[in-house]
């Protein structure tokens, strides 16, 4: 017999998925037959599967630890050791300085992104275990490109996870990147358009005016520093589309620069000769919390957070009086 105690990370979802997660081997036969069978109980009673549980609901499972062990595979992410910049943490969440070059999340099967550092970061430093691992999964709550360097927000809990994406999708936690384009831009403007998505080359087009399939797009930019060639920008996405603020600069005559996808490649060239750059330089830098938050993180109410600017740019900021 093995008993399962309901956690706060488990609470809120029903029996019977919890029980597909943690016997995730097993087919949905086979969990709702041992249900019929009251080879499962919740709290001590039959139950269906439809129940909502709550943190400390008791479910016990009459079966063989053979029959369990052959259900129940932990997927512990097996990837290299990864030191991760840790920018701000809780119990809830976790506040990254995503390096360029990074995944956010997996895209093939074979990669390792964020989100296994993660694991394996709450897997060493104790905040997690193998065993609440089988039921609950660490996660990262907004993706980056994988070139684009900054703050990736990580929840720990379920609530850190909800509370998070609930701010990310109502917008009112406010994003701000800083990158360096070409050519002058000597005042502050907000930019419209329409941006349409190619799947299959996962490139995006940007245009004046509708047209077919194409999404609305707005961005704000503030120039920070005017060099004799570039621009070092504060941008902020009105709207949060993929490639946005790539494309978006591209089409109005300021690529940032080490852009290999929308960038200007005689400027890149001359960037990674100089300055040994090889990707764009856009950095995720500074995120404000609204004025309200929900729990368990309310108290990261009106709270700012900043990362760093990685070398590449500082170098080319130097370099170009930036």
């Amino acid at each position: 017999m093995k008993l399962l105690t309901v956690t706060k990370n488990e609470a809120g979802q029903r029996l019977d998925k919890l029980l597909a997660k943690y016997l995730n081997q097993a087919g949905k036969g086979f969990i709702y037959k041992m249900i019929r069978k009251k080879n499962i109980t919740l709290n001590g009673k039959r139950c269906d599967g439809s129940e909502k549980l709550e943190e400390g609901d008791q479910i016990r499972l009459f079966l063989s630890d053979e029959t369990i062990e052959k259900f129940s595979k932990t997927e512990v992410p097996a990837v290299k050791k990864q030191t991760l910049d840790i920018l701000y943490e809780d119990e809830n969440v976790l506040f990254i300085n995503k390096p360029c070059g990074m995944l956010s999340q997996k895209a093939e099967e074979t990669d390792e992104s964020l989100v296994e550092y993660l694991i394996a970061y709450l897997l060493e430093s104790g905040a997690l275990t193998e065993e609440l691992l089988r039921t609950f999964r660490p996660s990262v709550c907004n993706r980056l490109d994988r070139n684009t360097s900054g703050i990736v927000i990580a929840g720990k809990s379920l609530g850190g996870l909800q509370a998070m994406s609930a701010v990310l999708r109502d917008r009112s936690l406010h994003k701000y990147y800083q990158c360096i384009v070409k050519g002058r831009v000597e005042t502050p403007c907000r930019v419209r358009g329409y941006l349409r998505k190619n799947e299959q080359t996962n490139q995006v087009s940007v245009f004046r005016d509708p047209v077919p399939d194409s999404l609305p797009i707005e961005t704000e930019y503030i120039p920070l520093a005017v060099g004799t060639d570039y621009t070092r920008l504060q941008v902020t996405l009105i709207t949060g589309r993929s490639h946005q603020i790539r494309a978006h600069l591209a089409s109005i005559g300021h690529p940032i620069l080490g852009d290999p996808k929308y960038g200007d490649p005689a400027c890149n060239r001359e960037a990674k000769q100089r300055y040994h750059i090889s990707t764009q330089l856009l950095h995720s830098w500074k995120l404000v919390m609204p004025e309200t938050v929900a729990e368990p993180c309310a108290g990261l109410a009106g709270r700012s957070f900043t990362a760093p600017l990685p070398g590449d740019f500082l170098r080319v900021m130097k370099g170009e009086n930036l």
